[in-house]
């Protein structure tokens, strides 16, 4: 069963390879949905288009109603393609949306092979387990495989709720690199737990923590793409994704999920410490990273609902928060030493 989930392991990340050259390809060839200016007047393919070539004239104070139909009704006078993209010079409010394209024979290949590959993952997770006799996150690899899980989750939920094919290359490249990096430094032989994680708390906290990192992987890429599409709206690659404004709406939403399960993963933590070691807080580099990580999303949720920040600045946190969570995962459990050292690669 151990060299079954192996096997399954590497599957799943020629899937998902395999898939995420799908989501570029389709990323790279789709149709945009872009301000288009000529002779004076703005001419807007508008996403909710019913066909391709459905296009809405807006000229200086006469627009086109439904069916061609003209209307009295005054409209802006056209501005300048800078100006049209927004205050963050970001794109159109329909650039980069799936509504406004058709879905390809590229873009369906690359959602089942995504979907397939996600299924493999969750037999790889389950053999994995089997082969252990135990949950199967009791060491950085399998930490590492089922984060990735949840990363992959979270991105087919968005697939399903926002349309987000543009986001299947961002997600399912650092994934791979995620899982090779797992399967190569950080992989373990199946095995019994050590003494010190043969506790239920490790079904629990370990668990909180695992969902909320995967979470947190999805929105720290998500916010990277909105700081590199708000400095260069038209890169290559980044003129298809979808306005600025729309990206920030979602790192703040997946932040909003995850902090309250990373809280619950921090106070389970302190718990099980506990117990295990007689008292709740120790200042061990784990749980101060742990919680300097916390402070970080909880400063950046703050920012956004009390300081009304947005835009680059509430980005920028949600990237020093990602940062932050990051140093937490490697930078602690492999090079620095203490009463966490036990979850490393040995």
């Amino acid at each position: 069963m151990s060299k079954l989930s192996d096997h399954l392991f590497l599957v799943t990340i020629l899937v998902y390879a395999v898939a995420m050259v799908a989501f570029a390809a389709d990323l790279a060839f789709r149709r945009q949905v872009v301000p288009i200016f000529r002779s004076g007047d703005v001419i807007r393919r508008t996403p909710q288009a019913t066909r391709v070539d459905e296009r809405e004239l807006v000229g200086a104070g006469v627009s086109t109603g439904p069916g061609g139909r003209s209307s009295s009704l005054p409209v802006d006078p056209p501005r300048s393609s800078a100006a049209s993209a927004g205050s963050s010079g970001a794109g159109g409010p329909g650039e980069g949306d799936d509504a406004g394209g058709h879905f390809t024979w590229l873009a369906r290949a690359a959602v089942g092979l995504t979907a397939l590959g996600w299924l493999i993952h969750l037999a790889t997770i389950v053999t994995r387990g089997i082969a252990a006799r135990r949950v199967p996150w009791g060491n950085m690899f399998e930490f590492s495989t089922v984060a990735a899980f949840i990363c992959v989750t979270a991105f087919l939920v968005l697939l399903a709720k926002q349309r987000a094919r543009w986001l299947g290359t961002f997600v399912l490249l650092p994934v791979v690199l995620y899982l090779g990096l797992a399967g190569t430094v950080l992989y373990k032989s199946a095995g019994p737990l050590v003494p010190a994680l043969n506790s239920y708390w490790l079904k629990i906290h370990v668990l909180a923590a695992i969902t909320a990192s995967g979470l947190f992987f999805v929105s720290g890429i998500v916010a990277l793409l909105y700081l590199a599409k708000s400095y260069r709206p038209d890169g290559p690659m980044l003129s298809r994704l979808p306005a600025a404004e729309k990206l920030d709406r979602i790192t703040y939403g997946i932040v909003a999920l995850s902090f309250p399960i990373w809280t619950f993963a921090v106070i389970a933590g302190a718990i099980w410490a506990e117990a295990a070691w007689g008292r709740y807080w120790g200042w061990d580099p784990k749980e101060t990273w742990s919680f300097i990580t916390w402070v970080i999303y909880a400063g950046y949720l703050h920012a956004r609902s009390t300081a009304g920040w947005r835009g680059r600045r509430a980005a920028w946190f949600a990237v020093a928060a990602f940062a932050a969570l990051i140093v937490n995962y490697y930078v602690v459990n492999i090079w620095i030493v203490g009463l966490h050292s036990y979850a490393g690669v040995g």
